[in-house]
């Protein structure tokens, strides 16, 4: 496979879409189109080792509870069930941005940060956008008091039954990284 050149398609604030022209395995021109979170010329220039955003998973420790959240989203027409999550902002850590977006999604404080992944892609056959996931604790009281016009979520604290009884159910969509960590919460009890 060669890379022969990008052409940025658009020029948006969040997300652009970029052409590739490169050549297959057997030497074949193709054109690929993919999403980005990068405003460069060539998205593939940038340091795939720093994230785009963050997913944080948050544990609530009064309640012992797994915080869900489910948010409207405008590409599926309808609500899907994540984690808090946003893009980290220029000159913010993984860190600062998963305390920030904690509380901006669910009026929740982080408390303690448990771990942390390195960049990981998820989609990588429509876009290159990376995410960091953040498993943390936190307390406080839940609203969505904080989200922006642009968002509307209701926050839900889950234990491993109220997990179970919504992870098979064919009506609730779910971002990926979500249905794969509250079944492993369901199966073994942690996160």
């Amino acid at each position: 496979m060669k890379i022969n050149h990008v052409k940025k398609i658009t020029n948006c604030q969040y997300l652009n879409l970029f052409s590739i022209n490169y050549k297959d395995r057997i030497n074949c021109e193709k054109e690929w189109i993919f999403a980005s979170r990068s405003k460069d010329l060539n998205p593939l220039e940038k340091d795939y080792t720093i994230p785009d955003a963050v997913v944080i998973v948050p544990v609530h420790i009064q309640e012992n509870k797994l915080v869900v959240i489910k948010e409207f989203r405008v590409a599926l027409g309808g609500y899907q069930y994540g984690f808090p999550a946003g893009i980290i902002d220029k000159g913010e850590t993984v860190e600062q941005a998963g305390k920030r977006e904690l509380f901006e999604e669910t009026g929740l404080t982080l408390t303690k940060i448990l771990k942390k992944s390195p960049a990981i892609f998820s989609s990588s056959g429509m876009t290159d956008e990376s995410i960091s996931l953040l498993f943390v604790e936190c307390e406080g009281n839940p609203t969505n008091n904080f989200n922006e016009a642009s968002e509307d979520i209701d926050v839900m604290m889950l234990s491993r039954e109220q997990a179970s009884d919504i992870l098979y159910n064919p009506l609730i969509k779910f971002d990926v990284k979500s249905w794969i960590v509250l079944n492993t919460f369901v199966c073994q009890g942690v996160i």
